[in-house]
């Protein structure tokens, strides 16, 4: 496992910064200012990046974790997040490094690193391009319903979360799944 600091933590990672409140970074001094306007804090143990852009990175995928108790925030988009240098994991479009996340309370999809703690050897590890095609069709299970204008079954709840789990835990398309229950008659 590669060891990031401030030298090679923005070279082709993965990363979620929880967010916090700028009171943090008050006695800090800027360590970078990047190209797009981000704003880099570093501390022996990680570092702070204040930025109206989250996501895509440059080369990188930098999530931040929403902090509801946090109210200390620039703006409504300016937002501050840190991460540890334990935090950051090798990323790239090819290998297998992600698996995905669904919060179905909340009907939100994410996905993650296999380095993380939240990964268990259930979970399907899929490449960037095919993870976010599988979100993508998550969202639109979650939001629409034409897709289930063929089915028989009548709690549309219910089938959803049976796809969607199958989407998760499968290298199953949509299209079989979609087939298979299509097919049992359900």
């Amino acid at each position: 496992m590669k060891i990031y600091n401030k030298t090679n933590f923005h070279k082709h990672t993965f990363c979620v910064f929880q967010e916090v409140d700028f009171s943090e970074i008050s006695n800090l001094r800027l360590g970078f200012k990047s190209k797009s306007g981000s704003s880099y804090y570093f501390v022996e143990n990680g570092v702070y990046r204040e930025s109206n852009h989250w996501g895509r990175a440059a080369n990188c995928k930098w999530r931040l974790q929403k902090n509801n108790n946090v109210t200390n925030q620039i703006g409504k988009r300016t937002k501050l997040g840190f991460a540890k240098w334990t935090d950051f994991y090798n990323d790239n479009d090819v290998d297998r490094l992600y698996f995905i996340e669904v919060d179905f309370g909340n009907r939100h999809v994410t996905f993650n690193h296999k380095e993380s703690s939240n990964y268990s050897k259930e979970k399907v590890l899929r490449n960037e391009p095919d993870t976010t095609k599988i979100i993508k069709q998550i969202r639109v299970l979650f939001d629409e319903y034409s897709w289930a204008k063929h089915f028989k079954e009548e709690d549309i709840d219910s089938l959803r979360k049976e796809i969607i789990f199958k989407l998760v835990h499968t290298n199953a398309t949509f299209q079989e799944i979609r087939k298979e229950y299509l097919h049992d008659g359900k």
